[in-house]
C-alpha cells in the first residue's frame, strides 16, 4: 500500500466506530416500538411504520450513495452518510417537542438515510484496509462492535424509555403529561448524545488523511469489461436477492414485535424487563455469529444457512403455542439461529459473478433490505387482530424459503 500504516490503522479504528454506531441505532429502533405504544398510544401496526421508513431508506439512498462513493472515495460516502446520521439525530427534538409520530418517522427515515450511506460505504471499505488475505478477519472484527451496539441499544432504551410506566385509563391528566414529558426528555437527550458523537466522529474523518484510491485497491477494482446488468442472468443470484430480501423481513419484524410478544406471553412481565430480555436476544445473535463461523471451514455456508433456517421454521410454530419462560427460550433461540443469515446470503448470491456484476449485485443486496420495511407492518396487523403469537407463525413461510435456497435455490447452474 502506498500510504504509511499509521494512516491505516487511523482509518480501521475510524470506521470500525461505524459500525458501532448503526448497530446502537439498530438496538433502540426496536425499543422505540414498544415506547411509542406506550406513551404516543399507537397500535402495534402503526408503530410498523417505524420499521417502514427506517428500512425503507435502505432502499432508497442504497444506489445514491455508492455513487458517491464510487464518484469521489469511500472518505466521502461516509461523511454523507455521518452528516445525514447527525441531522436525523437532531430531528429528535422537535419531534420530542411535539410528541408527534409523524415527526419521529421523518427523523427516523433522515437518520437511516444515513446509516445506509455508512453501510454502503464502510462494508467494502474495511475489506480494503489491508492484504486480501485479512480481509475476512477485519470486517468480522468490525461486525463484532456492530453487535456491541446493538446489544447497549435495547439496555439504554429499557432503563430511559421503558422504565418510564404507560398510564391507564384511569391516570389523570396531569399524570399523563408528566410521564410523556419525562419519556420525550429521555430520549431526546439519547438521541442528541448520539449527534454529538457522529458529529465528533465526522470531524474526525474529515480531518484526517485516510487512504484512498490505489491505496485501498483489491480485485474488485480490476478491469472488467461484463455488464453490470448481466448480474440478473445468474439464477442463484436473483434466488438470494429474494431470499435476503424475506430473511431482512424476518429479522426485523422478530426484533420489532420482541417485547410485545414476551410480555404478551408472560404475566407480570413488564416492558423495561422485556428490553433487557432483548438485549439477551441480541447478544445470541452476536454469539451465533462467533460460534458458528468456524463450522464453515468444515461445512459448506448455504448447509448451515439452510439447516439454521429450517430450525427456526420449527421455533416459529413453536412460538404459536409456547407460554412462560419457554416462550422467552424459543425467540431468544430464532435469533441465534437468525445470525450467520445475512452475510452467508450475501456471500452465496454474488459467488461466481463477474466483478462488474459483484458492484451492482452487492447494492441490489444493500436495497433488499427494504424487506425490514414492508413485513412490520403487516406482521403489527396480525398482531392487533390475533395477537403475537399468529405474528410470529407468519414467519415461518419466510424462513421457510430461506431454508429452501440454502439447500437448493443456492446451486450454481453452468
Amino acid at each position: 500500500m502506498n500510504t504509511n500504516s499509521k494512516n491505516i490503522k487511523i482509518a480501521i479504528v475510524l470506521v470500525t466506530s461505524l459500525f458501532f454506531l448503526w448497530g446502537l441505532s439498530y438496538g433502540l429502533i426496536d425499543v422505540m416500538n414498544k415506547n411509542f405504544q406506550n406513551h404516543l398510544h399507537i397500535t402495534q401496526h402503526e408503530s410498523g411504520f417505524l420499521q417502514l421508513v427506517y428500512f425503507g431508506a435502505y432502499f432508497i439512498i442504497a444506489l445514491p450513495a455508492g455513487y458517491i462513493a464510487n464518484k469521489y472515495s469511500y472518505k466521502w460516502g461516509i461523511i454523507f452518510g455521518l452528516a445525514l446520521y447527525a441531522i436525523g439525530a437532531l430531528l429528535i427534538i422537535p419531534a420530542t417537542n411535539l410528541a408527534s409520530f409523524g415527526f419521529f418517522l421523518f427523523a427516523f427515515f433522515v437518520l437511516a438515510c444515513g446509516i445506509g450511506s455508512l453501510e454502503t460505504s464502510a462494508n467494502p471499505y474495511m475489506t480494503k484496509l489491508g492484504d486480501e488475505k485479512n480481509a475476512s478477519f477485519r470486517i468480522n472484527a468490525a461486525q463484532s462492535f456492530n453487535g456491541l451496539g446493538q446489544f447497549l441499544g435495547p439496555i439504554i432504551g429499557g432503563a430511559l424509555f421503558l422504565s418510564i410506566t404507560k398510564q391507564g385509563e384511569n391516570a389523570s391528566k396531569e399524570q399523563i403529561e408528566a410521564a410523556l414529558a419525562a419519556n420525550m426528555g429521555n430520549v431526546q437527550l439519547v438521541y442528541v448524545g448520539i449527534a454529538v458523537i457522529v458529529v465528533l466522529i465526522l470531524i474526525a474523518f474529515v480531518l484526517n488523511k485516510i487512504p484512498e484510491g490505489a491505496a485501498v485497491s483489491s480485485d474488485y477494482d480490476k478491469k472488467d469489461d461484463s455488464k453490470s446488468i448481466d448480474v440478473f442472468k445468474h439464477r442463484h443470484f436473483n434466488l438470494g436477492l429474494l431470499a435476503q430480501f424475506l430473511y431482512i423481513a424476518n429479522q426485523v419484524s422478530a426484533g420489532a414485535f420482541f417485547i410485545n410478544y414476551i410480555v404478551e406471553h408472560n404475566e407480570g412481565l413488564k416492558d423495561e424487563q422485556g428490553a433487557y430480555y432483548f438485549s439477551i436476544a441480541l447478544i445470541a445473535f452476536m454469539v451465533g455469529r462467533i460460534v458458528s463461523t468456524p463450522l464453515m471451514k468444515k461445512f459448506k455456508g448455504e448447509s448451515i444457512l439452510g439447516l439454521y433456517s429450517f430450525i427456526n421454521v420449527l421455533l416459529c410454530i413453536g412460538l404459536y403455542f409456547a407460554s412462560g419462560f419457554l416462550s422467552i427460550v424459543l425467540l431468544i433461540g430464532v435469533f441465534f439461529f437468525m445470525s450467520i443469515s445475512f452475510p452467508t446470503i450475501f456471500a452465496v448470491a454474488t459467488k461466481n459473478l463477474p466483478l462488474n456484476q459483484i458492484k451492482l449485485g452487492g447494492s441490489l443486496l444493500v436495497m433488499s433490505i427494504v424487506g425490514g420495511a414492508i413485513m412490520p407492518v403487516i406482521v403489527g396487523r396480525i398482531n392487533d387482530s390475533f395477537g403475537t403469537g399468529m405474528g410470529y407463525l407468519s414467519l415461518a413461510p419466510l424462513f421457510l424459503y430461506v431454508s429452501w435456497y440454502g439447500f437448493f435455490g443456492s446451486k450454481i447452474k453452468v
